[in-house]
């Protein structure tokens, strides 16, 4: 089964910079995308096989996550109910026989860290305490952009950008708390060295110099990794400052 996640910047536009070519090269069965930014009824795309299901933020033109699968799933839900609010469509989750695949987009703490006190003091509690909620029924598979280079070997520049927004000392230890919980950094059980990335600033032709960041993830509960079977950036794949990570298992 391969999986697919990707913070597409706005889906319209990677559509007109090639989603449908890449997806149909690529093969996925389950697709979960970021930052969407777009109503289902302003988008057009053709998947045949796949259902879609969107949970758009209230705000126009802002935020909103989807997944889409050709995968038999058992239901959908949006959002975080009794843990956080969320109206601006950060989370979907598919029920899958064997495990819940949550796919979210997490608040950015802003350049100005404006937003790191609720990102680490109440996003970061609340998502965690969501999955572990999950967890009891079944083992959970969680991926998207979680805002977030955890070590120094995850973004190429860790000195200069040291207390930056998603290199905070606090953003770090939220996913030193998910990583304590059990749950599995996937790409690292293959790759365990530096210079990979799936996030590039549109400045300074940082892409074209792989200055980058590794904010994109796939994370599995610690029972699903004997199923691993490979996890992989995609910096190739053009179409958004972030690039597509895949997780296979059987």
């Amino acid at each position: 089964m391969k999986l697919v996640s990707w913070n597409v910047n706005g889906i319209r536009s990677a559509l007109r910079k090639g989603l449908q070519s890449y997806v149909s090269m690529e093969n996925p069965d389950v697709l979960c995308l970021q930052e969407v930014r777009a109503l289902p009824e302003e988008v057009e795309m053709d998947l045949p096989g796949y259902q879609l299901f969107w949970n758009p933020a209230t705000r126009k033109g802002y935020s909103g996550t989807a997944i889409f699968s050709r995968t038999p799933l058992e239901s959908i839900s949006r959002g975080l109910p009794a843990f956080l609010d969320d109206d601006e469509g950060r989370v979907i989750t598919a029920v899958h026989k064997d495990f819940y695949l949550v796919n979210v987009y997490t608040p950015n703490a802003r350049r100005d860290l404006s937003r790191l006190e609720y990102r680490t003091q109440v996003w970061d509690q609340g998502f965690l305490a969501y999955l572990q909620h999950l967890e009891k029924d079944r083992p959970v598979i969680f991926c998207g952009d979680l805002n977030v280079a955890h070590k120094e070997i995850d973004l190429a520049n860790p000195k200069s950008n040291w207390n930056n927004a998603g290199f905070t000392p606090q953003e770090r230890l939220g996913f030193d708390n998910l990583i304590q919980a059990g749950f599995v950094d996937t790409f690292r059980e293959f790759t365990p060295e530096g210079g990979h990335y799936t996030w590039w600033s549109q400045m300074g032709r940082s892409r074209e110099k792989n200055i980058g960041w590794r904010i994109d993830y796939f994370c599995t509960s610690s029972v699903l990794r004997p199923r691993l079977r490979s996890a992989a950036i995609r910096p190739q794949v053009l179409g958004s400052d972030h690039c597509p990570v895949v997780l296979e298992i059987t």
